[in-house]
């Protein structure tokens, strides 16, 4: 099979199966082996002397792990390629614990902030019903880009091993590449490696949202929005997001117990949200993973990949 159709087969059975909770109680996830081999050369990298250094080292054995692995897996023949790249893909998952957020709300605001708890960093404990909606529609936008496009972008671009190498980065990037006196410096290299390998993917995760919700037009528009993002990447699906369903997202929210004044992504959209727009944004997700679906089936009859 080409690289697309491998793709082709792997976006539905993850939008079918999802993650089967049977299969990962009994085996660890991909993910949480690529997070332990992360946590073990924090341990064992992560010290005083040359941080930047010791990070790069670090990003470097990761990614050369992740890329022979992958080389490697190649060899088990293109139904495990389907297998392994479902099992890498989020799409299902993602829908999943974001509707569930919905679900929460629509039982009780504690429920919901439970939800949403399970899917994003920020505090979430005083989030009233519009905070707890707004976390949840930003945390589906970015995690399209980050669990769906991206990888599937670069498993066309480079095939198993280049997929393992996004996920390595992307999961170093979540672990160690925070602003604190003991990652500053060590997770810098990480941090920037993962800016790098999502800048396409999240600019492509934004089109894929704004074409067919009939925006078009308004690509500079939404590039403004973009940009007063804290990130340089997740004010992309933010702001297509945004726009797609006419609502406002970042702005104020707490980490760590204090409150940050970031500005709004669509600031003339509404404020005060609840499930339905939690439904409306799962809509979208939908839409941009059938899009998806299309060009890569295209790609497969084209034969390009």
């Amino acid at each position: 099979m080409s690289t697309a159709i491998i793709l082709v087969f792997a976006l539905l059975l993850d939008a079918a199966l999802g993650e089967p909770k049977w299969l990962w109680d009994r085996l660890p996830h991909p993910a949480v082996l690529m997070g332990r081999a992360v946590s073990a050369l924090d341990r064992t990298l992560n010290t005083e002397r040359a941080p930047l250094l010791s990070g790069l080292l670090t990003l470097a054995l990761l990614m050369g792990g992740a890329y022979l692995i992958g080389w490697a897996l190649t060899f088990l023949g293109s139904i495990f390629q389907v297998i392994i790249v479902a099992i890498l893909l989020a799409q299902r998952s993602l829908v999943q614990h974001v509707a569930a957020v919905a679900s929460g709300l629509r039982v009780s605001l504690g429920d919901g902030r439970r939800a949403v708890s399970m899917i994003v960093s920020r505090d979430t404990t005083n989030t009233d019903a519009s905070s707890t909606a707004r976390a949840a529609i930003e945390s589906a936008a970015e995690n399209l880009s980050d669990g769906v496009i991206a990888p599937a972008f670069w498993f066309l671009i480079g095939g198993l091993p280049a997929l393992m190498v996004y996920k390595i980065v992307n999961t170093a990037d979540s672990m160690i590449a925070y602003r604190t006196p003991k990652y500053e410096k060590f997770g810098k290299a990480a941090a920037y490696m993962d800016d790098a390998m999502n800048l396409i993917p999240a600019r492509l995760t934004c089109l894929l949202i704004a074409v067919p919700a009939g925006l078009a037009r308004q690509w500079p528009a939404i590039g403004r929005d973009a940009r007063k993002h804290r990130s340089p990447n997740a004010g992309w699906p933010e702001a297509a997001m945004a726009r797609a369903i006419g609502v406002a997202l970042a702005g104020p929210r707490a980490y760590n117990g204090e409150m940050q004044q970031f500005p709004w992504v669509g600031e003339d959209g509404k404020r005060t949200l609840g499930p339905r727009d939690i439904d409306a944004a799962l809509s979208q997700l939908w839409r941009a993973w059938g899009i998806m679906l299309g060009l890569t089936f295209l790609l497969a009859l084209l034969g390009t990949t």
